[in-house]
């Protein structure tokens, strides 16, 4: 059931910029082939095409004319011979010269040309499924490792190369981090990290575990905002992808998402743009 008609009218303006305003993984959904002009109304000998009716009840129901029910399209027709007659008002009384209606009316038909645009871009370049997968191989490469390590966080580098000292005469690490390491979080567990990525990590921390080889500690220790660490790595693993067919329409909305950026900076490498903010 619709809102109230008295509240619909704003809601459905603002429901329209939305639908200009979609974004570009819905381009290429598919939209009403063209057919000839119908009124299905006419305010003052000025017609409201079908076309023009399908497009606003698309806009605010989110389905198309024949999936809408008799109520919604007789409330929905009411709104937009509303908003016709509010228009004709605003003309008549020279609204559409006032600069901010203006600039307001030139961005929502950029942005309708511009949907345009990548709509027939979209469609006349689909993503085939050899095209997904190549999408998915590149994105699980990318993945980045992860790593499982200890380590043992202290004030001062000379406490640090001292308990290296120690380690490397026997020294049990695990045992050393829960007695010395200032870090609360994981000294009570050995100063054990558990699995993380790289990206987790302040820099100068990261930077040492990538350089790592499995098994190895750090010979120096490495400085970060929070002290001084001693580093053990325990092992290294590639992160387990999940399935194609488990994120295909993930994959589908980046393919498309890069296609239509390609496009955008082609157009962009063939205009003259002079910017003067």
């Amino acid at each position: 059931m619709l809102q109230k008609r008295s509240t619909l009218l704003l809601v459905a303006a603002v429901a329209l910029l939305s639908a200009c305003t979609r974004p570009s993984g819905d381009a290429g959904s598919g939209t009403a082939a063209a057919t000839d002009s119908k009124a299905v109304a006419t305010v003052n000998g000025k017609p409201i095409s079908s076309e023009m009716f399908d497009v606003f009840l698309r806009a605010v129901t989110g389905k198309p004319a024949e999936e809408a029910t008799a109520e919604e399209k007789e409330q929905l027709l009411d709104q937009l011979i509303s908003m016709t007659l509010a228009a004709e008002a605003a003309q008549k009384e020279g609204l559409n010269k006032d600069a901010n209606v203006k600039a307001r009316m030139d961005l929502l038909q950029t942005q309708v040309l511009a949907e345009a645009a990548t709509e027939k871009y979209a469609e006349s370049h689909p993503i085939s499924e050899e095209d997904l997968k190549a999408e998915y191989d590149q994105q699980v490469a990318s993945m980045p490792k992860e790593y499982k390590a200890r380590h043992i966080l202290v004030e001062s580098k000379e406490t640090a190369e001292s308990l290296i000292r120690e380690i490397k005469a026997g020294g049990d690490f695990a045992k050393l981090a829960e007695k010395e390491s200032k870090d609360s979080g994981s000294a009570p567990q050995g100063g054990n990290l558990g699995w993380f990525t790289t990206q987790t990590m302040v820099k100068p921390f990261a930077d040492a575990v990538s350089g790592m080889e499995k098994g190895a500690m750090t010979e120096e220790p490495v400085q970060s905002e929070f002290g001084w660490h001693i580093i053990l790595l325990e092992d290294v693993r590639s992160p387990q992808p999940p399935a194609f067919e488990d994120v295909k329409q993930q994959v589908e909305m980046l393919a498309r998402r890069k296609s239509l950026q390609t496009y955008l900076e082609e157009l962009r490498t063939t205009a003259k743009i002079q910017k003067n903010l």
